[in-house]
C-alpha cells in the first residue's frame, strides 16, 4: 500500500469530502491561496474555490462565530484554527454555542462542525503555540474530542468526524505532519470512541495519545531487548472514550502507565487513571502511573523544553521502576 504523510491523509480526507458533499466548506485564517499554516489545505482553493474555501480575517471569535450559524443552516464547516492554543478568542462561540445548541434545543438543531487545530510542543515555538490542552475541550459537554497519532487514523478519523451531526474538536499534533504510514487511496472512516491496540503485550499497557503512542512504541521496542512485553494502546480519541479496550488490557497486565503530553493537573492522564482505579483496582499488581507535562509554561529553550516533555526514556524508566 502507498505511504503518505499525516498532512497529505488529512488534505486528502478534506479533498474527498469537498468532493462528495457539495455542503462542506473550510473555514479559516490563511487557507487558502497560503494553504495554511502547515500546509494542509495546500491547493484546495484552486480545486474549489474562495466561496468554500473562505481564508477569514485575523478574528477567531468571529469566523468560528460564523461556522457555527453555516451549520445551524445547513452546511458542514470545517475551521482550521491555527494553533489550538488560540482558542481563548473564541471561547464563547466554542463553549456556550457550538457545544450547547444541539442540547438546547432539544435536539432540533444540528452542529455539524469540525473544528481542526495543531497542538503540542516540540518545535520550539515557544508558551502560547506549543500546548495540547484537549482536556479543556473533552470537560465540556456536547463536544467530542478526537487526536490521531497516524497517517491511516488521521485520514478515517476526520471523515468520521465531518460526517458527525455533532460538534468535533479534532486536534492535530504538529511533530506528526511529516511522519508517513499506509493509508487507502478510497475513502473509509474509523468510528469515533474506538481505541486502537497499537502493539500487543503481556506484562504492563502503556496508555499513549498523539505524539506519546510514538513515544510509548520506541520504549516498548527497548523494553522488549529486556524481556519485557509492553501493550501500547492508542486512545485515537477522548470524547467518546474507549473505556471497555483500555480496562480489558489493564486486567490482562495488572500494570499501567499513561502517557500525555498535557498538564498533569486535572489532566487526561488523570482522569484515565480515575476511570481505571474505580473499574480495575483489584486486578492492580502496582500503582498506577502517570508521565504528563508539568504545570509549567512550554518553554521556547529546545533543551528546556524536551527536558519537560514526556518522552521514551522516562517512560523505560518508569516501567523499570514498577516491574521493580
Amino acid at each position: 500500500m502507498r505511504q503518505i504523510t499525516f498532512t497529505e491523509a488529512i488534505t486528502e480526507a478534506l479533498r474527498q469530502e469537498m468532493e462528495r458533499d457539495p455542503s462542506v466548506i473550510l473555514i479559516g485564517e490563511d487557507i487558502g491561496v497560503y494553504g495554511g499554516a502547515f500546509g494542509v489545505t495546500k491547493g484546495l482553493v484552486e480545486k474549489f474555490g474562495s466561496d468554500r474555501v473562505i481564508d477569514t480575517p485575523i478574528s477567531e471569535a468571529g469566523f468560528i462565530g460564523a461556522a457555527v450559524g453555516a451549520a445551524l443552516a445547513g452546511l458542514r464547516p470545517v475551521v482550521e484554527l491555527m494553533f489550538v492554543d488560540f482558542f481563548g478568542v473564541a471561547m464563547d462561540q466554542i463553549y456556550n454555542q457550538m457545544a450547547k445548541l444541539r442540547y438546547m434545543s432539544g435536539g432540533q438543531l444540528k452542529v455539524p462542525l469540525t473544528l481542526r487545530a495543531p497542538i503540542g510542543a516540540g518545535i520550539s515555538a515557544a508558551a502560547q503555540h506549543s500546548q495540547t490542552l484537549y482536556s479543556i475541550f473533552a470537560h465540556v459537554p456536547g463536544l467530542k474530542v478526537v487526536v490521531p497519532s497516524t497517517p491511516h487514523d488521521a485520514k478515517g478519523l476526520l471523515i468520521s468526524s465531518i460526517h458527525d451531526d455533532n460538534p468535533v474538536v479534532f486536534l492535530e499534533h504538529k511533530v506528526l505532519y511529516g511522519i508517513k504510514g499506509e493509508v487507502p487511496e478510497e475513502e473509509y472512516t474509523i468510528p469515533l470512541g474506538k481505541a486502537d491496540i497499537k502493539r500487543e503485550g503481556s506484562d504492563i499497557t502503556i496508555i499513549g495519545i498523539a505524539r506519546t503512542v510514538w513515544n510509548s512504541l520506541e520504549a516498548a521496542e527497548q523494553l522488549s531487548k529486556e524481556g519485557i512485553s509492553v501493550e501500547v494502546i492508542d486512545v485515537r480519541s477522548i470524547v467518546p472514550f474507549d473505556k471497555e479496550t483500555v480496562i480489558k488490557s489493564v486486567k490482562k497486565t495488572g500494570r499501567v502507565v499513561i502517557v500525555d503530553e498535557d498538564y498533569d493537573r486535572c489532566g487526561f492522564a488523570s482522569w484515565v487513571s480515575s476511570i481505571i482505579a474505580d473499574e480495575a483496582f483489584e486486578y492492580l499488581d502496582a500503582p498506577i502511573k502517570r508521565i504528563t507535562t508539568p504545570n509549567v509554561p512550554i518553554p521556547f529553550s529546545p533543551p528546556l523544553e524536551q527536558y519537560i516533555l514526556p518522552d521514551s526514556k522516562k517512560i523505560i524508566n518508569t516501567v523499570k521502576s514498577i516491574l521493580g
